[in-house]
């Protein structure tokens, strides 16, 4: 669970002024989002489609086992690829029984880092694939993601693990770091090459899972704004998005990016494309806020802990 870098400001349309004001939120508006907000009150929200909630945990199965969240009432969840984030792999008969909870799922891991517990992680720092280390993340580390043996080394292998265990279909993160690269160590790329080629990667994934498995889902987590280039929309099923309404544990999100990231995530779900969005927050009040602004929008939403090692209940209880 990584957050991305985008740019504006993010704006609360007039009717949640006094809902913030209560909250003691200060959130800064612009004039792009008063006009989206003046002709909201006249058009229902959006259905999202087949997924209206979901429900999103890294770590801390019970017993390592699936059996809360498969009793959990969301219609989607997002789970690791692995119980333990390692090679404890969860099992085509696991992942089957949560999908008969009427569930669908999908696995989780970073198309744009190597973490020290996968069990990749050595033969991609033999291979010289590792960058820069992310601050943020003590046990990541940027790859050359455009390299064919990342992709042999690591992402094909983890898409025909989610494929044969029975997932639905994969949740992709950090697709920011071609944003989060130390360019000192790339010669001769920037940042538009580098979005260029993780768009490429997530092209690539999708043709290779569907491929393998017709119906499978692609969903990168944030970076919105890769709309902007050929061939992501259409390879994309859906697009998973942190923070637009609070960062980490209640603050609210009012850097410039704020406003870009959630127009960029309109523009999505006008495609047709699922959005998940979640925010962190533990106050009863934000926890309102953030899922009234999901039924606005139309998105499937859920308000966890920045952890993401627990079970929270879906909007509206």
């Amino acid at each position: 669970m990584k957050t991305t870098t985008i740019r504006q400001t993010l704006c609360i349309p007039l009717t949640y002024i006094f809902i913030l004001l209560l909250a003691g939120i200060n959130m800064a508006c612009s004039d792009e989002d008063d006009k989206l907000a003046a002709g909201e009150e006249n058009n229902p929200p959006t259905e999202t489609g087949e997924v209206r909630s979901f429900v999103y945990q890294l770590t801390n199965y019970p017993d390592g086992k699936l059996d809360a969240l498969a009793d959990a009432p969301q219609d989607l969840a997002v789970i690791d690829l692995a119980r333990d984030g390692g090679e404890g792999y969860f099992t085509r008969e696991e992942i089957e029984t949560l999908r008969n909870s009427g569930k669908k799922v999908l696995a989780y891991f970073s198309m744009g880092t190597n973490e020290t517990y996968r069990p990749e992680y050595e033969a991609v720092v033999e291979a010289g694939l590792q960058l820069n280390h992310w601050p943020d993340w003590p046990d990541e580390y940027f790859v050359k993601y455009w390299e064919p043996a990342w992709w042999e080394l690591a992402v094909k292998g983890r898409i025909d693990q989610a494929i044969a265990a029975g997932f639905d279909g994969v949740y992709l993160d950090i697709p920011n770091a071609y944003e989060e690269i130390d360019l000192d160590l790339v010669p001769g790329e920037d940042r538009e090459s580098l979005a260029r080629k993780m768009v490429d990667q997530i092209i690539h994934i999708g043709e290779y899972a569907k491929a393998q498995s017709p119906g499978f889902r692609i969903f990168p987590q944030n970076s919105p704004e890769l709309r902007h280039y050929e061939g992501y929309t259409e390879a994309i099923d859906g697009l998973g998005v942190e923070d637009l309404f609070f960062r980490d544990a209640d603050i609210p999100c009012t850097e410039d990016w704020c406003a870009e990231n959630l127009a960029n995530v309109r523009a999505l779900k006008e495609a047709g494309k699922v959005i998940l969005a979640v925010d962190y927050a533990n106050k009863a009040e934000n926890r309102s806020y953030a899922c009234e602004r999901y039924a606005q929008y139309g998105f499937a939403g859920y308000v966890s802990v920045v952890e993401l090692d627990r079970i929270m209940p879906p909007c509206g209880e």
